[in-house]
């Protein structure tokens, strides 16, 4: 009898490989960088590219809120957002992160219209936009659309899972360390554009606690404190530095095109 290894290995759907970045473009002639965008065959691509809205997004601007009607699904190109939880006294924790290896407003895809959480730009970016309703027609029609939307939930799921176990067990300095990792995997630059007041935020902690452990991270050398920017000198200093939910969840990369 085959082992269970076996079985899976044969139920596997084969891994569609992306075409590589700018090799498709938009309605408007501009390049396509979203790997969920890029790993679909031609036929499904055209059934969503006259509906494709070029958008830019600026830093903080919020895509939907929770219990609120999702308007447009967002495949990014450029820049990240992160989906927030939100509680009734007015805190709020990073719950998931979305860059240009998925979309934003994954509820639509099971036929809600409606999410848990907020989605808000954390750095800028660009990308495109598709009204919902016109998203969830050609998804009925588009069969590797619906595999990858599936597998970036899959993998998304799971690093939404890792988060929670890591802001329960982990310290400050180890989740931000992981956190400016899984940041600069998106954006590709050793520049994160974000301030402390915002790191405090998204790690649910207070902004002196996160002070703290940023200047820890630069006197180790691996970071340098800049005006409402961190930049990232020495990645593997600071992967070492990092919990090891990071080394987890960067086995999920793989699988959504990431490194």
């Amino acid at each position: 009898m085959a082992n269970g290894n076996s079985v899976v290995e044969r139920l596997a759907r084969p891994k569609v490989t992306p075409l590589a970045s700018g090799a498709r473009t938009d309605a408007a002639g501009k390049a396509v960088n979203n790997v969920i965008l890029l790993s679909l065959p031609d036929e499904e691509y055209n059934l969503l590219r006259p509906h494709l809205e070029p958008v830019e997004l600026p830093q903080y601007q919020i895509l939907h809120e929770p219990a609120e009607k999702i308007d447009f699904a967002y495949f990014l190109n450029q820049g990240m957002t992160s989906l927030v939880a939100l509680s009734a006294d007015g805190r709020s924790v990073e719950v998931g992160i979305v860059g240009r290896e998925g979309m934003v407003g994954m509820s639509i895809a099971v036929g809600l219209l409606r999410g848990t959480f907020r989605a808000i730009m954390q750095m800028s970016g660009s990308g495109l936009r598709i009204r919902s309703e016109i998203f969830q027609q050609v998804l009925l029609c588009a069969s590797t659309l619906q595999a990858e939307v599936s597998r970036f939930a899959l993998m998304h799921g799971m690093q939404v899972a890792q988060l929670a176990a890591c802001n329960r067990l982990h310290d400050i300095e180890q989740r931000l360390a992981r956190w400016l990792l899984m940041c600069q995997d998106r954006v590709d630059s050793p520049l994160l554009p974000l301030t402390h007041e915002f790191l405090a935020q998204m790690l649910g902690t207070g902004r002196p606690s996160v002070t703290l452990a940023a200047g820890a991270l630069e006197s180790a050398g691996v970071i340098e404190n800049l005006r409402g920017t961190v930049k990232v000198l020495n990645r593997k200093g600071l992967e070492q530095a990092a919990c090891e939910c990071y080394g987890v969840i960067q086995n999920f990369n793989g699988g959504l095109g990431l490194r």
